[in-house]
């Protein structure tokens, strides 16, 4: 199995990250992707980027020596309400959106029903793509029901490479949380979250293993085909689907 892109990346915009954009962008050349998603952290981060920087799409290449290049935001959960840390405007000017748990932004644990209320929360925004690392031991929920919401919604349900990685209690939910997707005809994104080139090119053959394990079918993973890609943004209604579509297809 192989991937068309990497939907889930990071740059030196955030210190805990090693790599400028056009480094990122090569690794991701040399790894054989056609397209990628920058998505830095929001602004609730301790490192993150100036919110400014979420406003400065326009500034950056769509094309980078043909790796079609999507600008976004990793943001962040604030609250059990499914409260973000970007406003809705600089949501919907995203390329796309990944909405993720991070301890600095949102503490301790979580009870199994708030857990389920933030993400049923979160799956009713409209401004938000992909759901980010979500198998975190400390913040686990009902996966049936709330993966019934994200495909209702055509939220993308993330399996994370970097979770082998820094998230290593929730490695077990996978499986779980996956069997859900399958079920429910859930799509999800297979992603690195890579904060330097090198994981961006060795992250994801775990997640391959575990798909295999699954016989999980392309047809749900919104990164398995150019095709795939270019209609899960025209159906997330994002504007950057055509000029995406004009380079990969």
């Amino acid at each position: 199995m192989q991937m068309i892109a990497d939907l889930h990346t990071h740059t030196l915009c955030a210190s805990h990250a090693f790599q400028t954009l056009n480094e990122m962008a090569a690794a991701a050349r040399q790894a054989g992707y056609c397209a990628m998603a920058i998505t830095d952290h929001a602004p609730a981060m301790p490192d993150s980027p100036h919110i400014w920087h979420f406003a400065n799409g326009s500034a950056l290449p769509r094309n980078i020596d043909g790796v079609a290049m999507m600008y976004g935001a990793e943001v962040n959960i604030m609250d059990t309400k499914g409260g973000l840390d970007l406003s809705q405007e600089l949501l919907a000017a995203q390329d796309w959106v990944v909405a993720s748990i991070h301890s600095p932004c949102m503490p301790g644990l979580l009870t199994r029903k708030e857990a389920n209320r933030i993400w049923l929360s979160v799956a009713e925004n409209p401004y938000v793509d992909c759901i980010g690392h979500s198998e975190q031991e400390n913040y686990r929920y009902d996966y049936d029901l709330v993966t019934k919401a994200f495909a209702k919604n055509h939220k993308v349900v993330e399996l994370n490479g970097g979770s082998f990685a820094v998230r290593k209690d929730g490695i077990p939910n996978m499986r779980a949380l996956l069997t859900a997707c399958l079920t429910n005809g859930c799509h999800i994104a297979v992603d690195s979250d890579a904060h330097s080139a090198w994981r961006l090119q060795t992250a994801l053959p775990p997640l391959y293993s575990l798909l295999d394990e699954l016989s999980f079918p392309q047809e749900l993973i919104v990164n398995a085909t150019r095709e795939n890609l270019v209609q899960e943004l025209k159906l997330h209604g994002r504007r950057c689907a055509e000029e995406i579509g004009g380079i990969v297809l």
